[in-house]
């Protein structure tokens, strides 16, 4: 066996966990699925609460203070989207 072939080796098998993390380890994915739960809960809550005020079963304070966590959770989420985008579209203008 070549020495540099060895050394190439042991640096693919260094260089492997950036490239796939553990599952579990906490990496990006895991985060972005936890925002999304995060995201689903806030708009679920809101619904839920609209309902209730809508029935009378909940005050109009607790309505509108959902309400507006939700408009926030939204514009959040088209503030990440729109960098993603851009980003995205950042990346197909390098020259390759």
């Amino acid at each position: 066996m070549d020495v540099s072939a060895l050394n190439a080796t042991q640096k693919y098998a260094a260089a492997r966990p950036a490239t796939q993390p553990e599952p579990g380890s906490g990496g990006a994915g895991e985060m972005a699925a936890g925002l999304a739960r995060d995201f689903a809960a806030t708009l679920q809550e809101a619904e839920t609460t609209a309902k209730a005020a809508m029935m009378g079963e909940a005050d109009p304070h607790a309505l509108v203070q959902a309400l507006a966590q939700s408009e926030l959770a939204v514009e959040t989420a088209v503030t990440v989207r729109d960098r993603v985008v851009e980003a995205y579209q950042e990346i197909l203008r390098m020259p390759v």
